[in-house]
């Protein structure tokens, strides 16, 4: 064998060599929604594989009080499910999702949200799309999911709703989130903590940010459906307001000065339009209302104010 060859079979060989029957960890990150995650664990055990992979969950329970653990323990038990329970003690989303890639073996990572649940192809039709494509990640739709009827103003909204991407399209960091995606391990690896604990929320994007930044390619899959449960509890227009507030100081982490007069500018234009809003409509009304608190929020983080000192805004009594 020549000097060349040889050279080239190390660089091939030092490759990563895809398994021939992958294992994904779902990776699960939760805070006292029990009913949920036993939804969730209910309809991940009707997970289809077509025998191309091996998968198990890890839970990351983020309540000192281990609320989540009877309902893992009941899962094992009763679904047969494999599944590895931890917890992080201190209440922060990305403190959290640290803690389940930590504890997760699996060489893809599937992320799914405690509120939410998957079709039956999920992960089967996430790991197709991933090899096929031969990408880092693979991003899938999160529905809106009501389990009664909504008020008819929310039904009316886009409050929940989230625009459905084709398949294939590649993945934008202002649109990126773990609430439904699979990624590749070697995404993580190394690093003790891949999400940023500054960030109360956003942590996603911000990592999506990086990772695009370090020349990642991520693409959306349409057929990967998940469903997010949205309870009466949450069509509180209270609630809303506080995860607007919440969503908006921790945009103000990474926001430039142009984003900083663009909020100057939005907020009294908006207001402006609130009573021509309430007229058309409590939908509009409403919208305008959580655009300003969007703005607001970024704006009181920007001068030391924190608008909402929770880790986690959590859902009212229904």
């Amino acid at each position: 064998m020549s000097a060349t060859a040889g050279a080239t079979a190390m660089i091939e060989t030092s490759k990563p060599v895809e398994p021939l029957v992958a294992h994904i960890s779902v990776c699960v990150c939760t805070y006292k929604r029990a009913a949920l995650l036993r939804r969730l664990l209910d309809e991940l055990s009707r997970q289809e594989t077509d025998g191309l992979f091996t998968w198990s969950v890890v839970i990351a329970d983020n309540d000192q009080g281990r609320s989540a653990e009877p309902v893992v323990d009941a899962a094992r038990a009763e679904l047969g499910l494999a599944i590895k329970y931890c917890m992080e003690p201190r209440q922060n989303i990305a403190l959290a999702r640290n803690k389940v890639v930590e504890n997760a073996d699996g060489d893809y990572l599937a992320f799914i949200d405690d509120d939410e649940f998957p079709c039956r192809e999920w992960l089967l039709t996430l790991f197709k799309t991933c090899r096929e494509h031969k990408v880092d990640g693979v991003l899938g739709p999160v529905l809106r999911h009501f389990d009664q009827p909504p008020p008819k103003w929310l039904e009316k909204s886009n409050f929940y709703v989230r625009r459905v991407n084709p398949t294939g399209m590649r993945v934008e960091w202002l649109e990126a989130r773990t609430g439904n995606v699979l990624l590749k391990r070697e995404l993580v690896a190394g690093d003790p903590a891949p999400f940023r604990p500054e960030f109360r929320a956003g942590e996603d994007q911000d990592f999506f940010r990086r990772k695009i930044g370090e020349g990642r390619k991520f693409i959306w899959c349409a057929e990967a459906e998940a469903f997010e449960t949205v309870p009466p509890a949450r069509w509180n227009k209270k609630y809303l307001l506080r995860k607007a507030l919440l969503r908006g100081a921790t945009a103000g982490l990474h926001t430039n000065a142009v984003g900083v007069v663009k909020s100057v500018v939005a907020i009294p234009l908006y207001a402006l339009g609130l009573p021509f809003a309430l007229i058309a409509g409590q939908q509009y009304f409403m919208t305008l209302l959580v655009k300003i608190c969007d703005h607001l929020g970024k704006l009181l983080i920007l001068v030391g104010i924190n608008p909402v000192r929770e880790e986690y805004v959590l859902d009212p009594p229904s």
